[in-house]
């Protein structure tokens, strides 16, 4: 009797997790990917660099691949500092890692690397003060700091290039504007990303990934009473 596949092939770590914890065998392989893109902010074109994972391999026999951004990052004002990207890519990387360890999932344990321009940028760190990620707000709520979180959603239209060919994407954007301690920051994450000429056959699968990612996100914010605004693509 021929085997019958996997119904849903694995899009998210959560999926791989999920897929683990039901008895199935699950590989994982790990490829960096560092782009440099071409963004269209409202009327606001730059360029930046954009940090992916992709994952790939077999639950049982099927064949699974997919990837996920973890920063974007950029030399100007429109989008968090290149070596911003540089530790907050690897800081979330982290966190993924230890949940394919927890599920026990093996894979090729890497961060990302940017030597030249995280050299290049080696005091930016000094001058701005140190980097925070979204949990680190988490954390702080949680030991008793008043914070209060405006999400603001956006489909950013982009153009990646690689080596040969280019494409035509639409990222699925999160600014958070954060108040906290008397002091207003400015956080973003990309929740998901889909081909622009694949717009009607991946755009709902992939909202639905980033507000599966927020509903996380806002769960947490739940946990540690900070005041937000719960907004979904």
């Amino acid at each position: 009797m021929e085997r019958m596949p996997v119904i849903s092939p694995p899009s998210r770590i959560t999926d791989l997790v999920g897929l683990k914890e039901k008895g199935l065998v699950v590989t994982c392989r790990t490829g960096f990917e560092i782009l440099p893109v071409d963004f269209q902010h409202r009327n606001n074109p730059f360029q930046a660099y954009i940090f992916l994972c992709r994952y790939a391999g077999e639950v049982d026999t099927d064949a699974y691949e997919f990837r996920k951004c973890y920063a974007r990052g950029c030399p100007n004002n429109l989008c968090p500092h290149v070596s911003q990207a540089v530790m907050i890519a690897n800081r979330y990387l982290q966190r993924d890692y230890q949940k394919l360890e927890q599920a026990g999932i093996k894979f090729d344990r890497r961060l990302f690397t940017l030597e030249e321009m995280t050299v290049k940028f080696d005091g930016y760190q000094e001058e701005h003060g140190p980097i925070l990620a979204i949990h680190d707000y988490i954390t702080m709520a949680e030991e008793g700091s008043a914070i209060s979180i405006k999400p603001t959603l956006e489909f950013v239209p982009a153009v990646e290039h690689f080596a040969n060919y280019k494409n035509r994407m639409i990222f699925l954007m999160v600014n958070f504007a954060i108040t906290c301690l008397g002091k207003s920051h400015h956080y973003e994450r990309c929740l998901a990303c889909y081909p622009m000429e694949r717009e009607v056959a991946e755009k709902q699968e992939k909202v639905d990934i980033a507000n599966a990612r927020l509903r996380l996100l806002f769960e947490a914010f739940d946990g540690a009473s900070i005041q937000y605004e719960k907004k979904f693509f």
